[in-house]
């Protein structure tokens, strides 16, 4: 039995300041639609990192694309770049702010790595696990009432409020 329905959200950017704050925000939200509260946090950062991997090191542009997948009890995000050329897990120095992106990824994810594309670029991707606890049936949208005709304020003795295809009729007193 499939307990959770398969998801997916796509946002193509170009890497720069800006723009990864917004999509930041985006997965954040798509996530809380998805009722994944307790990802957001894990996933906003780790996507933050990508990104900004994008923004310093991609060539020859900075176009990317942000995928989220959602399947069964694992959340898979991936960022897609044109640079062929591939991250590694470098040293960091541990007195320099630089080089700790992927590393905290892979510390805060449950699984990650880079695939070469045919096309000369590259996806770096990292995995969450869903907790047990998250809803598995998708959110239902709410729907409006639909209007109603509005009856007569008042009704005097002798009057009906009309039918479809009915005749009004009158009552003898």
């Amino acid at each position: 039995m499939i307990s959770r329905v398969n998801r997916h959200c796509t946002v193509e950017l170009q890497a720069l300041p800006p723009r990864i704050g917004q999509v930041r925000r985006i997965v954040s939200a798509q996530l809380r639609y998805w009722h994944l509260d307790p990802l957001i946090d894990r996933a906003a950062l780790c996507v933050t990192e990508l990104l900004t991997n994008v923004h310093q090191h991609a060539e020859p542009d900075k176009h990317c694309t942000v995928e989220l997948d959602l399947v069964l009890d694992r959340l898979t995000v991936s960022v897609r770049d044109h640079d062929p050329r591939l991250p590694t897990l470098g040293a960091a120095d541990p007195a320099s702010t630089h080089g700790r992106g992927l590393a905290l990824v892979a510390a805060l994810s449950s699984s990650w790595g880079v695939q070469e594309r045919p096309d000369g670029g590259k996806v770096v991707w990292f995995t969450l696990s869903v907790p047990a606890s998250a809803p598995s049936t998708p959110p239902r949208t709410a729907r409006r009432p639909k209007k109603r005709a509005a009856l007569p304020a008042t009704l005097t003795p002798h009057e009906e409020p009309a039918l479809a295809g009915a005749r009004p009729t009158r009552t003898r007193t």
